[in-house]
C-alpha cells in the first residue's frame, strides 16, 4: 500500500499538473543556460529555473502531502521562503562581481560599460609610471 489509492484524485492530477509545469520551467532554464553565449544573458536561465519552477515543484510536493496525510503540510514554504529570500541576492552579486571583472580586465566585446558608474582609467594612464614620493617632502593635505 503506497498511500495513492487514499489520495484524492484532484490533488494528484493538481500534483502532476504542478510537476509538469515545474519541469518544463526548469527544461527551459537548463537549455537556455546552454544555448546563450555570454554569462550576462546565461544568469537568466537559473533566475527563472529557481523562481517559478522550484516554485511549481515545491506547490506540488505541498498539495500531494497535504492530501496524503490529512493534515497541512508547510515544510515546502519554509523552503520557497528560503529560495526566495537568497536566489536575487546571490545573482546580483554574481553580475556585480561579474561587471566588475569585466571593467577591470578592460573586455570591449563582453557588453559592459562603466556607465559612470565605475571609474575606469584610460590605459595610457595606467601605463605611465607614477613618480614616487622623496622622502623629504610631505604630501599636502586635502583642502588646503
Amino acid at each position: 500500500m503506497s498511500g495513492l489509492e487514499q489520495t484524492p484524485s484532484w490533488a494528484l492530477a493538481g500534483a502532476a499538473l504542478l510537476l509538469v509545469l515545474g519541469a518544463s520551467i526548469i527544461l527551459i532554464g537548463a537549455l537556455g543556460l546552454l544555448r546563450l553565449r555570454t554569462f550576462y544573458q546565461r544568469i537568466h536561465g537559473p533566475a527563472i529555473t529557481i523562481t517559478l519552477g522550484a516554485g511549481s515543484v515545491l506547490l506540488a510536493s505541498m498539495l500531494y502531502f497535504t492530501a496524503a496525510q490529512s493534515r497541512p503540510v508547510v515544510h515546502e514554504l519554509i523552503i520557497a521562503a528560503f529560495l526566495l529570500m537568497t536566489a536575487p541576492v546571490v545573482s546580483m552579486m554574481l553580475m556585480r562581481a561579474a561587471v566588475y571583472r569585466d571593467l577591470r580586465a578592460r573586455r570591449l566585446d563582453s557588453g559592459v560599460e562603466a556607465g559612470k558608474v565605475y571609474a575606469v582609467a584610460p590605459a595610457q594612464q595606467l601605463a605611465a609610471p607614477r613618480p614616487s614620493p622623496s622622502p623629504d617632502t610631505e604630501p599636502p593635505l586635502p583642502g588646503r
